[in-house]
């Protein structure tokens, strides 16, 4: 037991203040390499190694399209392992059971036994906060016997806590200048440590690419032998629209695809049910319980007059230009759109301000996240750059000065990094 505490708020705050995620700290948390990981993998016994596995890198879209497939899977009687980050609410969010149509979360007593148990090595080694939980969620699929796990990569791929996988598909969603100072300054060079996740002869899926990032990924899918293909070069498969799903992002037509391209990999090794795949894939968000996607959290009330109210974590430059058309197509629907936006301290805001919507009222404001660019700081930049917007210092009183501007007639969104939507879910 880790020595002096007894709850599993306890250790999960020991945790987090022992081992920073790239979540709370940002990059200072971040440590490149796979050996520490290697060596703990090892310790565990392997447990990657007891189920087939699905791995999924990109710089957008991988948490919505390992959902999809999740959720999918599942509707094809599959017991489902689901690892993605970060977390919006609860730790637990992190690694899932998907099966048939409902999902549970990995179990508080799990999560305190193996940090109990693996203490000493944890003190030893200096494991980074994503290697400890990349090999519980390991550790846990593996004690729960399931059929496949599909693994979303944290940051990257080659050097990622879950390139120690060797999985029956990997799947590249897209590439975008996200976290450069670790990953490159250039397409070509994000490509290739996206495209580290590609094994030998394990076939790849890539869902958008580029003309500097296609022959990236052509290079490394000939020197590993691995059958490659493009979604948008694939013949359809599940001839889904982004109306029949629960995820209503204009964006998902763009994960849809990518899936379906999967799907035409998979069917053939998993013998799947296409049927009942799509059937899985429309209820996504309520089989596997993800939130934060284009989520509606309140509908206009026209008796209380108050505004619909949608929250997307949609954060950086590639995220918030498909976000930012979104909200141009739909204000025509509403008298006025209130924009409250919070950044990260290390966002590329010359990347995004040009992205971002004109015809919308913005809100300035932070999320309580030692990352969190200070609302004022946001406000000045945004004005200098002829988007002004008033400042809220929390994004509670961000939402309480939406609400008492807005009327039932008006629409009001909650983007930007993930820690901003997470303190309104």
């Amino acid at each position: 037991m880790i020595e002096g505490m007894k709850t599993y708020e306890e250790k999960i705050n020991w945790l987090f203040n022992q081992f920073p995620s790239y979540q709370k700290v940002g990059k200072v948390a971040y440590k490149p390499g796979i050996e520490t990981m290697e060596a703990f993998d090892a310790v565990l016994g392997h447990p990657h190694r007891k189920f087939r596995s699905i791995h999924i890198a990109g710089t957008n879209g991988k948490g919505s399209t390992s959902h999809m497939l999740a959720a999918g899977l599942a509707a094809c009687g599959l017991k489902v392992g689901l690892y993605t980050s970060p977390h919006l609410v609860d730790f637990r969010e992190r690694m899932k059971i998907v099966e048939g149509d409902s999902f549970r979360m990995v179990p508080r007593e799990f999560v305190e036994a193996f940090l109990d148990r693996w203490q000493d090595f944890f003190t030893e080694n200096k494991p980074s906060f994503f290697e400890i939980t990349t090999g519980m969620a390991f550790d846990f699929f593996a004690a729960e016997a399931v059929d496949i796990a599909v693994i979303e990569t944290g940051l990257g791929g080659r050097l990622d806590s879950t390139n120690v996988i060797t999985p029956i598909l990997s799947i590249i969603t897209n590439i975008g200048l996200e976290h450069c100072e670790h990953l490159g300054y250039t397409l070509e060079a994000i490509a290739g440590e996206k495209a580290g996740i590609i094994k030998p002869g394990v076939p790849a899926v890539v869902g958008e690419f580029l003309p500097e990032t296609r022959p990236v990924f052509e290079a490394k899918a000939t020197a590993c032998g691995s059958p490659l293909t493009f979604a948008v070069e694939a013949p359809p498969c599940l001839e889904l629209k982004v109306s029949d799903l629960d995820l209503p992002g204009d964006y998902q037509e763009r994960n849809l695809c990518t899936l379906s391209a999967a799907v035409g990999v998979l069917q053939p090794m998993l013998s799947l049910d296409l049927a009942a795949f799509r059937t899985g894939v429309c209820a996504a968000a309520r089989r596997t319980g993800l939130h934060g996607r284009w989520e509606t959290l309140r509908e206009a009330d026209p008796v209380a007059g108050k505004a619909k109210i949608i929250c997307d974590t949609g954060h950086n430059a590639h995220g918030l230009r498909w976000v930012a058309e979104q909200i141009d197509r739909i204000s025509c629907d509403y008298g006025n759109v209130f924009f409250i936006l919070g950044l990260a301290r290390e966002k590329d805001l010359s990347a995004i301000i040009p992205l971002l919507p004109r015809n919308v009222s913005y809100i300035y404001t932070q999320a309580s996240s030692p990352r969190a660019l200070p609302a004022v700081d946001l406000a000045n930049t945004m004005s200098d750059c002829g988007l002004p917007g008033r400042v809220a210092l929390t994004v509670a009183d961000a939402l309480a000065l939406a609400d008492e501007k807005a009327s039932d007639k008006d629409l009001i969104f909650i983007g930007g990094s993930n820690f901003v939507v997470c303190e309104v879910l």
